[in-house]
């Protein structure tokens, strides 16, 4: 137990510390937001283009998914932050100069855009798990690939894409923690490391680390499942949201039937009353 002897003390490093524990991780949670939703948005966008039966859209999405999903988080940051730039100083004239300088906005980029390279496979995937009679019943109708993609197949890609998707925003979350490689930028690690110093390793990203971390994925992990409900019960798939939390019994699915699970019929004779009856049915 000497190993915890010093952490009461280390409690009381830590609050006093709160304020920027707080900040870096209020940093953290919008690197996560702003990159999960710009993962998304290039997810979705890649994901239909390689799934497009014209070639022209598809073959340059397989290419920018291919090439992002394959360079380093690091690498990407690297080339964002210190190469990127470098164009800008030798043309003065390019506009966006302030935002190539802003590393918080290099750093939702680079996340968006390897994360979102991952995403695309997993949209592209659910849009091929989509069964064949749903395509054809579109070609029969005569709908256009936009209109047959918008009213048909991706809302029942959707419910099938978010677990994969909710993985890697996870994924996305714990990646957010390179941003402290970046200047200007204090997420929590780089809080944590700064922590660390007046403590030890392992109460500030053993013990700290740990927790919050894995607190945010929960919650993320939870919005996650809420929104696959509810997609699952918009296609009949599942309970609603309102079924799920609610403590009355629940219907189940069985063999495509909802089957509402409740206690079993008694017979207001009693017990007894069963053995008077025949193998036909009539009373002796």
């Amino acid at each position: 137990m000497e190993f915890f002897e010093d952490w009461p003390q280390y409690f009381e490093v830590a609050i006093n510390w709160s304020d920027r524990l707080l900040a870096g991780l209020w940093t953290t949670v919008q690197l996560t937001l702003f990159g999960g939703l710009l993962a998304f948005v290039i997810a979705v966008t890649l994901g239909l283009l390689a799934g497009s039966p014209n070639r022209w859209l598809r073959i340059p999405a397989r290419i920018l998914i291919e090439f992002f999903r394959g360079v380093s988080l690091v690498v990407l940051l690297f080339w964002l932050m210190f190469v990127l730039p470098q164009i800008w100083m030798r043309n003065p004239d390019l506009p966006f100069r302030d935002l190539v300088y802003n590393t918080f906005l290099l750093g939702v980029i680079a996340l968006g855009l390897n994360y979102g390279a991952y995403g695309a496979e997993a949209v592209r995937a659910s849009l091929t798990t989509v069964s064949s009679g749903q395509w054809e019943a579109t070609t029969a109708l005569s709908m256009s690939w936009s209109h047959k993609m918008r009213r048909i197949i991706f809302p029942q890609a959707w419910a099938l894409m978010l677990p994969s998707l909710a993985n890697l925003w996870v994924h996305l979350l714990k990646g957010s923690a390179i941003a402290y490689i970046m200047p200007f930028v204090s997420d929590f690690t780089a809080e944590l490391n700064q922590l660390r110093r007046p403590t030890d390793i392992w109460f500030s990203h053993a013990f700290i680390g740990l927790v919050v971390y894995f607190i945010l994925a929960l919650i993320l992990t939870v919005i996650m499942q809420t929104l696959e409900a509810r997609a699952k019960h918009k296609l009949g798939r599942g309970p609603s949201l309102r079924e799920i939390l609610s403590p009355a019994p629940k219907a189940v699915m069985a063999e495509g039937s909802a089957v509402t699970v409740t206690d079993p019929p008694q017979d207001p004779a009693g017990p007894d009353s069963a053995s008077a009856k025949t193998e036909g049915g009539v009373r002796r």
